[in-house]
C-alpha cells in the first residue's frame, strides 16, 4: 500500500515553521530509536527557525538536545502511575500555555496519555509515532495502546509497523504515515573514517590482519540471532573458511543465561577464536567499515532495520532475515533482480541460508563488492537519510498547521 507522501520544504530556506513552537514528549532521554529521533526532530525544527521543546524525565541526551538546539524540559512523563498521568495533563497545558507551544507529538504511550487530553483542552494539533509494535492481548491493553493512533497525524517507522497498526485500530485513512528512521549520511560514510579508527577496533576485538569479519551488532537476547549466525559459523567452517570470524557486537544487558547459552554453543562447534563476544561498540561507523559483512539475522520481526541500513550507508554487504521491517531497508530478489540488489534476504532462524549468503558476500570480488557497496549507499541516500526524515516529519507538522 502506498501511503500519503509530503512535500520537502524543510529542505527550503523559507519555512512555514519558523517561530512556530513545538513539543515532542518522551519518556525519557536516555539511549533509544524514540529518543534519537526526538533529538534529530529538535534539531530539524531548530534549523528552520522554529522552538523545539521536549518534555522527558530527562537522561544522558539531555546535553545532546542542547547542543543541537532543542530545549530540555523536565516532567514526570515516564510515569504510568494513574494519578501521575492525570497531574501531567495539567502539567503539560500549563508549559503549553507558557511557552506558546502550537503542537504537541508524542513518542510513547503513557505520556501520549497525557499529551493528547492537553492538546484536545487547549484545541491543538496532535501528532503521535509507532517506533515499534506493541503487544495488545487483552481489550484493556489494545485500549491503552490505542492512544497512539488518535493523533490528526500517525506516523509509523515502516511499512511493517504501519500494516501492525491497521490491523489492530483499523486506520486506513490519509493520517497514518509512514517515515522510516533517518541516517545521519554525514556520520555514516567512509570518507569519515580515517584508518586508524578500524585499526583501533580490530585490535580491542584481537582480530589479525588476516581475518576477516562477519558483525552482528545488537544487544544479547535471543530474538536478534546470535544462535543462529552461530550455527552458520559452523558450516563455514566445515566449508574450509578458516579466516573468518563472527563478532557479536553488544550488551548482554543483564540477561546472563543467554550469555551461558551463547559460549556453551560456541563451545559445541568447536569456535572459541572464531566466534568473540565484544560487548558494546561505541563506534558503529568503523565497526562497520571493519566487517566484511553484516548480518542482522533475526528470528522475531523488528519494527526498522538501523544497523541493515548504516551498514549499506558504510558501502558493506549485508544479510537480513526475511522477517518484520528489515526487508525493506535491503534491495534482494525477487524484488530486484539479483545484479540490482543491495543485500541479501534469508528465511528467519535457517543457519544454512545464512551460511550460504555469508559465502556469496565474502567471495565477492573488488569490483563485485565496489558496485554492490555504491547501489546500497545510492538506495539509502534516496530513502533512509536523516535529512528525509526529518523534512518529511515537517512536512507533516506545516500541513497540520494548514501551511
Amino acid at each position: 500500500m502506498r501511503y500519503a507522501t509530503s512535500t520537502s520544504f524543510a529542505r527550503s530556506s523559507a519555512s512555514p515553521l519558523s517561530g512556530r513552537t513545538i513539543l515532542q514528549v518522551v519518556p525519557e532521554l536516555d539511549a533509544g530509536g524514540a529518543e534519537r529521533t526526538a533529538i534529530d526532530i529538535a534539531a530539524g525544527l531548530a534549523a528552520v527557525g522554529a522552538r523545539a521543546l521536549v518534555a522527558s524525565q530527562g537522561g544522558r541526551l539531555v546535553a545532546e538536545l542542547q547542543a543541537k538546539g532543542g530545549i530540555s524540559v523536565l516532567l514526570p512523563v515516564k510515569s504510568k502511575n494513574p494519578v501521575t498521568m492525570a497531574l501531567n495533563i495539567f502539567r503539560l497545558c500549563n508549559l503549553c500555555r507558557a511557552e506558546g507551544v502550537e503542537l504537541i507529538h508524542a513518542r510513547s504511550r503513557a505520556p501520549a496519555w497525557s499529551a493528547l487530553a492537553a492538546a484536545r483542552i487547549l484545541g491543538i494539533p496532535f501528532v503521535t509515532t509507532y517506533h515499534g509494535s506493541y503487544s495488545g492481548q487483552s481489550s484493556i491493553k489494545r485500549f491503552y495502546n490505542s492512544v497512539m493512533v488518535r493523533g490528526d497525524a500517525v506516523i509509523a517507522n515502516s511499512h511493517y509497523t504501519a500494516g501492525l497498526i491497521q490491523q489492530a485500530h483499523g486506520v486506513y485513512d490519509a493520517r497514518l504515515r509512514v517515515i522510516h528512521r533517518g541516517t545521519d549520511l554525514q556520520v555514516f560514510t567512509p570518507a569519515a573514517i580515517q584508518p586508524e579508527r578500524i585499526d583501533r577496533l580490530r585490535r580491542a576485538w584481537n582480530i589479525q590482519p588476516h581475518q576477516r569479519v562477519v558483525l552482528l551488532a545488537a544487544r544479547l537476547t535471543n530474538w536478534k540471532g546470535q544462535l543462529v549466525l552461530i550455527d552458520a559459523m559452523a558450516k563455514l567452517k566445515q566449508q574450509g573458511h578458516e579466516d573468518v570470524v563472527a563478532v557479536l557486537a553488544g550488551d548482554p544487558q543483564g540477561r546472563d543465561n543467554y550469555v551461558r547459552q551463547l559460549d556453551q554453543r560456541i563451545s559445541q562447534h568447536g569456535l572459541e577464536g572464531s566466534v568473540l563476544r565484544v560487548g558494546h561498540c561505541s563506534d558503529m561507523p568503523a565497526a562497520f567499515m571493519a566487517a566484511s559483512v553484516v548480518t542482522v539475522p533475526s528470528i522475531e520481526p523488528e519494527a526498522f532495520g538501523r544497523s541493515a541500513v548504516e551498514a549499506q550507508a558504510m558501502g558493506t554487504p549485508v544479510i537480513v532475515s526475511e522477517l518484520g521491517a528489515v526487508p525493506e531497508t535491503v534491495l534482494a530478489p525477487p524484488e530486484v533482480p539479483a545484479r540490482e540488489r543491495s543485500g541479501w534476504r534469508i528465511p528467519p532462524n535457517d543457519p544454512e541460508a545464512l551460511a550460504n549468503a555469508l559465502t556469496e558476500a565474502l567471495i565477492l570480488g573488488a569490483s563485485g563488492r565496489d558496485a554492490l557497496a555504491n547501489r546500497a549507499r545510492k538506495h539509502v541516500e534516496k530513502y533512509f537519510s536523516l535529512d528525509r526524515m526529518v523534512g518529511d516529519t515537517l512536512d507533516i507538522y506545516a500541513e497540520l498547521f494548514g501551511a
